[in-house]
């Protein structure tokens, strides 16, 4: 687990890399990304609950006996 010194280091170490003005761009992106892909799991779930009511169901047609060929 990534105590609170491991996460200091860590922010320190982003400061550096990318500077001050850049961190609300990256953050942004980084919600942006977070926020689609929950919306894409919800969709997928979205999809498995859908019933399959919606789809017309075939009736089985009874087989007539007088249809089959007699075996030899």
């Amino acid at each position: 687990m990534i105590g609170a010194p491991e996460i200091i280091f860590i922010v320190l170490i982003v400061l550096l890399l990318f500077g001050g003005k850049k961190i609300p761009e990256l953050m942004r992106g980084l919600g942006k990304g977070v926020r689609s892909f929950k919306e894409g799991m919800s969709d997928v779930e979205e999809e498995i609950k859908k019933p399959l009511d919606n789809e017309p169901h075939k009736a089985e047609q009874p087989k007539d006996k007088g249809d089959e060929q007699p075996k030899q």
